[in-house]
């Protein structure tokens, strides 16, 4: 089964896994906005621990009504742009094709459903250190295993060729039958470390070093772990220690919202810090530490509104 691609969203993490394929012969499609002459002029050039390369010539949009119907769409665009996602994937759409949230967060997947019902979805999660540092230029610095999950309507035999096409392209590729608990396991790692790299400003090699926000980020991964079993998606308590393990060993980073904020772009707050507290709270699990921490990313949030 050879599949078409498109990614939308070509930035750190749609720009490294779109490229990867595209380096592995798979036929994949880009949507740009304002880097589009750059890279169809210069191709999209990716810096990776697991070896450089550079897609040129590239299957560069700048709409996707110029784009082909896909098979599979990666979605690679920040939460904070959802809105426009029923407006903007329909001309890349059959009626089978999967459409793949590669997004931080919880409650993405059922706000694309009520905009497109009948449409296959799935949720994916990126364990991986990458970061846009141009115009078409992804630097990749860590990791970058990816799992995937079905929300509604996904062919079984699509996501199959789908973990086969990654992992011919390098890329660790896992397919979960609980996509909920994949959404919880991911915020065990982003909910610290997104906020506090903002809240304090500082990476997370400084915050695994210092004692006192050591202990705050294994407190909100703990707290996750908790909010998770109440809504549900119970998982292992090593999970902790398997996130702290993981960043000790990680290279110096700045999360994307620590990117975002440094940049004075909107940050995901709602998707990674408002959704799973509202959501613990009704399973009857109140979220007190990450909801501080949600309270004064919004603070944070409202002064870049007013630069």
């Amino acid at each position: 089964m050879n599949l078409k691609y498109a990614i939308v969203g070509t930035g750190a993490i749609g720009g490294y896994y779109g490229g990867r394929l595209a380096n592995s012969g798979k036929d994949v499609h880009f949507l740009f906005n304002t880097e589009y002459e750059h890279v169809a002029a210069h191709g999209l050039q990716v810096d990776s621990v697991n070896g450089d390369f550079v897609i040129n010539p590239i299957n560069a949009y700048k709409s996707t009504t110029d784009m082909p119907q896909c098979d599979v769409v990666l979605v690679g665009l920040k939460s904070t742009q959802n809105h426009i996602l029923p407006q903007l994937l329909p001309p890349l759409l059959k009626s089978d094709t999967i459409i793949i949230l590669v997004q931080n967060g919880l409650g993405l997947e059922q706000q694309l459903a009520s905009a497109l019902p009948d449409q296959p979805i799935a949720g994916a999660a990126a364990f991986i250190c990458s970061s846009r540092v141009g115009k078409g230029h992804i630097r990749h610095a860590d990791y970058g295993a990816i799992t995937i999950g079905e929300y509604q309507k996904c062919a079984s035999e699509v996501l199959s060729q789908i973990k086969t096409d990654f992992d011919e392209a390098q890329i660790p590729c896992t397919i979960t039958q609980n996509l909920q608990e994949m959404r919880w396991r991911k915020l065990v790692w982003n909910i610290p470390y997104n906020g506090l790299t903002v809240a304090l400003n500082t990476s997370t090699d400084r915050l695994m070093a210092f004692a006192a926000t050591r202990q705050l980020v294994t407190d909100l991964m703990n707290e996750v772990v908790d909010a998770a079993a109440a809504c549900g998606a119970p998982f292992e308590r090593e999970f902790v220690d398997k996130m702290l393990a993981m960043t000790d060993r990680m290279t110096p980073y700045s999360p994307s919202m620590k990117l975002d904020f440094d940049n004075h772009r909107p940050m995901e707050i709602e998707a990674i810090y408002t959704n799973p507290v509202k959501t613990a709270l009704a399973a009857g699990y109140h979220m007190r530490k990450t909801e501080m921490l949600e309270q004064e990313l919004r603070f944070i949030q409202s002064n870049i509104s007013k630069l």
